[in-house]
């Protein structure tokens, strides 16, 4: 650019020299009136409409969506689901709930219902709008869950968080096309990148599309969920309780960020790990209730969720506070499997060493994974018995009555890795390891963040990297 100013300025047009000054002056203005645009406006038309799990997912669906101010009224019309386009005497209508939410664009509508006295394992099909006939969306599908311990699937995915559009999209688009008959999606926090920025949420739904309206969603909250106010208290994102309908059942204070769902003969849990690692007393009453939650229940599968991992994957990184309270309740209550996000890695592994054939399991298995495109480089500590850096995933889980699989897919389709549990009488699980002998490990540091290593960084890696694939290869001549 600086050549290109010169070689003007020694031209006798001066006129182009001055245009050429005041474009480079303007350029940030410009920028920065492009990123305060509004790119996803509200209509009268409904749009971001979403459906939540609640507490009761067999016989409810939570329902919420966006519009105008034009829009001045919330309701659902909805019935079982019909092969028949003349369903409009078959169905009910329901009012809902209208909150205004003040964006940087302006005001907007944001609107919630929660259908509930469904039939359980029922297929119904839904619109939401203001009652006039222009302002309805199309048609939608949702099963509600069984009320019986029968199989079911679920997506789960790692943080999202940066370039939703044009790269995160691949990720939730891919995983539906591997399981469309999933029941669910959970997010493992971090959807967006600044708690409060519209633009971001337009492209976490412009992502997810019309797969939010009918694959139900569950989420917690991550790091990136929360902003400062004034006082520099945490304070969660204006989008997050407008956006989702989710339980109401955890601590006072808590609610929709940690709850529980009981879906099929599985107890989910939703952990606020931000709160847990920044404010005591809400650490406390969070640990509390996680205690009894784990030991309150008959379900036979117990599946945690959390955004910042027990065991980190990411360098550098360790929530050894967090991990010492809640690894002994893990253990003692039998969780099967912790779901985690936040280190833009993926690691898979436990607290124990594996390779040993059939393995009995004494604590959970802990999977951390990424679905969006920012990337990390890998700790490769003890705990990980299979990892990938540089790599956009999603996650296949099926859970039937005494069996757990599970799958971890590459964005371009191939399966990376994959493992089952065998639940036994006691409440213990047998491991097996399922991970595709055809696909390589991707272990290497991603470019970007290879060109920032100081060279003692690099040697450490190494280091790290040449201790891993020897313990990987001792745990392949253990199991035969």
């Amino acid at each position: 650019m600086s050549t290109m100013i010169r070689t003007v300025a020694h031209s006798e047009d001066r006129y182009i020299y001055v245009f050429v000054l005041l474009t480079l002056a303007f350029l940030p203005i410009r920028l920065l009136a492009q990123d305060e645009a509004d790119f996803y406006p509200p209509s009268i038309f409904p749009d971001r409409i979403i459906l939540s799990l609640t507490q009761d997912p067999s016989h409810e669906m939570g329902i919420n969506w966006r519009t105008s101010t034009e829009s001045e009224h919330s309701y659902v019309e909805y019935g079982k689901a019909s092969a028949s386009p003349n369903i409009r005497l078959a169905v009910k209508s329901k009012a809902g709930e209208l909150e205004p939410l003040e964006t940087e664009h302006g005001l907007v509508h944001y609107h919630s219902v929660i259908l509930d006295a469904l039939n359980p394992n029922t297929q119904y099909m839904y619109r939401v709008g203001d009652s006039t006939e222009l302002g309805w969306s199309e048609w939608s599908h949702f099963r509600t869950a069984d009320r019986e311990p029968s199989g079911f699937s679920f997506i789960y995915l790692g943080d999202a968080q940066n370039n939703l559009k044009s790269m995160w999209s691949r990720a939730v688009r891919a995983s539906f096309s591997t399981k469309p008959d999933a029941d669910f999606i959970f997010h493992a926090g971090d959807l967006i990148d600044h708690a409060d920025r519209d633009r971001e949420w337009g492209e976490w739904f412009y992502g997810g599309g019309w797969i939010f309206r009918c694959l139900p969603s569950i989420a917690c909250t991550g790091n990136h969920e929360y902003s400062r106010d004034p006082d520099r208290m945490h304070q969660i994102s204006k989008y997050w309780g407008p956006t989702f309908s989710l339980p109401r059942n955890g601590p006072k204070g808590m609610d929709e960020t940690v709850y529980y769902i009981d879906y099929q003969n599985t107890r989910f849990i939703s952990l606020n790990t931000e709160l847990y690692l920044t404010e005591k007393e809400a650490a406390q009453r969070q640990l509390r209730w996680l205690k009894s939650t784990l030991k309150n229940h008959d379900q036979k599968w117990t599946v945690v969720m959390m955004h910042h991992p027990i065991y980190s994957s990411k360098a550098g990184r360790d929530n050894m506070h967090m991990r010492n309270d809640m690894q002994p309740l893990f253990e003692k209550y039998d969780v099967d499997l912790v779901l985690q996000g936040h280190d833009h890695t993926y690691g898979r592994g436990t607290n124990m060493p594996l390779g040993e054939g059939q393995n009995i399991l004494d604590g959970p298995m802990y999977v951390v994974s990424v679905s969006g495109p920012k990337m990390y480089d890998l700790s490769l500590e003890e705990w990980m018995h299979r990892g990938a850096s540089d790599a956009q995933l999603y996650q296949v889980v099926e859970i039937d009555r005494a069996k757990l699989v599970f799958k971890a897919y590459l964005v371009t389709g191939e399966l990376y890795d994959s493992f089952e549990l065998h639940k036994m009488s006691d409440g213990k699980s047998i491991f097996v390891d399922a991970t595709p002998a055809d696909q390589p490990e991707l272990l290497e540091v991603p470019e970007l963040i290879r060109q920032k290593y100081t060279a003692g960084e690099w040697k450490m890696f190494k280091e790290r990297f040449a201790k891993y694939k020897a313990r990987k290869k001792a745990e392949r001549r253990q199991g035969g």
